[in-house]
């Protein structure tokens, strides 16, 4: 059992220092943009590959875990959460290289971003930043407040794609920058989801109750939430 142990206190350890790790770099790759620093979003491509190797590492983890110990309810639960959680934070990562990837190419150009850039980048950041205290915490109340915030990231993007058009519209010589910068919302809005995703697991983890999907109504029938939810 004490074997046992020591590898599930491994395996967090490793989660959250992979969860630090990509949260930095979409820290970075929004101020490269927001900077134009193009050197800042080469060190994010840099620490991309990386992250690759810490999310193999950490899967690698988990399928020994399931093979030798046969865990089963909450140990059970804790390991497919993080199995799915390392997916998210490694797909998160890439997304953060697709926005360095676009602030390398807008770094020369003189754009004036044609929708909340820093709000959508606000509140994507601080869902990333919750859903990870939330899985460090085990704090399901956390978790219930980033999902609540996902409809607000949709709303900004939404609203990017019409800002978009009107400049499109406006100035045709400027289409190849505007769809990079589309590139960035879109980014952004996905980032959120997996946010969300990670949210879900740590719900999941905690109450071993499966909310993807059904979200909004989990959290309206959930009395302890409805003020968090609403």
């Amino acid at each position: 059992m004490k074997y046992m142990d020591r590898e599930f206190e491994k395996l967090k350890k490793k989660t959250l220092s992979l969860a630090g790790y990509v949260e930095e770099c979409v820290q970075m790759a929004v101020k490269a943009i927001d900077k134009k620093d193009k050197k800042l979003a080469e060190e994010v491509l840099i620490r991309g590959v990386e992250v690759d190797h810490m999310e193999v590492d950490l899967e690698e983890d988990c399928l020994k875990i399931l093979a030798l110990y046969q865990p089963v309810a909450m140990d059970l639960r804790f390991v497919v959460s993080v199995f799915k959680i390392n997916n998210d934070l490694e797909r998160i990562s890439d997304l953060a290289d697709n926005i360095a990837e676009r602030a390398i190419f807008l770094a020369s150009r003189d754009v004036l971003m044609p929708f909340d850039f820093g709000g959508m980048t606000e509140k994507t950041v601080t869902m990333l930043n919750q859903s990870l205290n939330a899985l460090v915490n085990l704090d399901t109340a956390k978790a219930y407040q980033v999902c609540a915030m996902d409809d607000e990231v949709d709303a900004i993007n939404r609203d990017m794609y019409k800002q978009i058009k009107k400049a499109i519209e406006a100035d045709p010589s400027k289409t190849e920058t505007l769809l990079h910068v589309l590139g960035i919302s879109r980014h952004l809005e996905r980032i959120a989801d997996h946010a969300t995703n990670i949210a879900e697991d740590v719900i999941y983890m905690v109450d071993g109750v499966i909310i993807r999907h059904k979200t909004e109504d989990y959290c309206k029938a959930h009395d302890k939430f409805i003020t968090k939810c609403d």
